[in-house]
């Protein structure tokens, strides 16, 4: 049997950065949102006609949470009938390469698989 070997490297702790963040663009459907927003404002419809398989329970409670984060603001327009428009923060517009890079990976990877 072969002996393992102790790892040398630290175990990030539980409030790591890093981990708060991978969390974060974890959650169901946030990356896709944040891509979407990189352009500019959108609305729920748009959004939801945009990533297409999201629900709309889903998406609302994603958008909720990212509000509630400061990665997205919600602005309601004084239309007929009203409006809301969702558009990044200056923290979530942040994001956006990381979310850019992930693309980039995902498009390598896939072409290795064929």
């Amino acid at each position: 049997m072969v002996p393992r070997r102790k790892s040398k490297v630290q175990p990030p702790r539980p409030a790591c950065p890093l981990t708060t963040c991978m969390s974060f663009i974890g959650g169901a459907w946030t990356p896709n949102i944040i891509w979407y927003l990189r352009e500019g404002p959108r609305r729920f419809s748009e959004l939801k006609n945009d990533i297409g398989k999201v629900s709309a329970k889903v998406l609302t409670t994603r958008l909720k949470k990212m509000e509630a984060d400061g990665v997205l603001l919600r602005n309601e327009v004084p239309t007929s009938p009203p409006t809301v428009e969702y558009s990044l923060t200056p923290l979530g517009a942040r994001l956006i390469p990381a979310i850019e890079s992930i693309v980039e990976v995902g498009h390598e990877l896939k072409s290795r698989r064929k």
